[in-house]
């Protein structure tokens, strides 16, 4: 078996590769790296172990097509024509020849099942694959992938950025318990906390650390946000007042 492993770039900078949880995205790429010459694995579960990855994590492989399984739990990397080249003086054919025999492979080298009936993976003691379990496996994915664009932009906003894994931790454990509102409604709240005397004073010292904010759903305080009353109060306004 050949000592590298090679990735395409078409494959793993796709949108369809990067909207995948990091830890399944880790789970490619490990089966990637053990997977025979003509990409089978015949321990998946094993290789789920090693890099701390969660029957979820196959299942989103399996349901964005990027895996391909069979009952008896043998797996193959649908994209390895694509991935990888191998020379003939180095390529060693797979002991799976049964298993290739129910493969076809298209015009742009990809693997495809010749028998649906063959999806799935029932011994490696992980409950088959239904079109339920896909669905489900493609929505925690959108969801997983939609949390994390939303911590990117509240984070762009947040005026204090301390312990970034912490409040990353905390925003997405609030997310998940379906406690945080729209991220439209988180930034108006900070907008309207950047505007607020007590961020504005002693040159944000008392901004609360972005942990802290959504730990205690700051977003639903009530901020007292200083107006003008009297026109000549743009003239005494300095450019802080004017940063939101």
């Amino acid at each position: 078996m050949a000592e590298r492993r090679m990735f395409a770039k078409t494959i793993v900078l796709s949108d369809a590769f990067l909207d995948m949880p990091l830890s399944a995205r880790a789970l490619y790429m490990t089966l990637g790296m053990v997977a025979d010459d003509d990409g089978f694995v015949n321990s998946p579960r094993s290789i789920m172990r090693q890099c701390g990855a969660s029957v979820d994590d196959m299942n989103v492989l399996l349901a964005k097509k990027f895996i391909l399984a069979f009952d008896d739990g043998v797996i193959v990397i649908k994209h390895w024509r694509i991935n990888n080249y191998l020379r003939n003086d180095r390529y060693q054919a797979t002991k799976y020849l049964e298993h290739k025999e129910h493969l076809t492979i298209q015009e742009n080298g990809t693997y495809s099942l010749i028998d649906e009936s063959h999806f799935g993976i029932p011994s490696m003691g992980i409950p088959s694959i239904d079109k339920d379990s896909i669905d489900k496996s493609n929505i925690d994915a959108q969801n997983a992938s939609q949390i994390e664009s939303d911590f990117a932009t509240f984070w762009n906003a947040y005026p204090k950025k301390k312990d970034k894994k912490k409040a990353h931790d905390a925003f997405v454990r609030i997310a998940k318990d379906g406690k945080l509102p729209q991220i439209d409604e988180i930034l108006i709240a900070l907008e309207s906390n950047k505007r607020s005397a007590d961020w504005k004073k002693s040159n944000g010292q008392y901004i609360p650390y972005p942990t802290t904010w959504l730990n205690g759903r700051r977003w639903e305080d009530e901020v007292e946000v200083k107006s003008i009353r009297n026109p000549r109060d743009f003239e005494r306004m300095t450019e802080e007042d004017y940063r939101f």
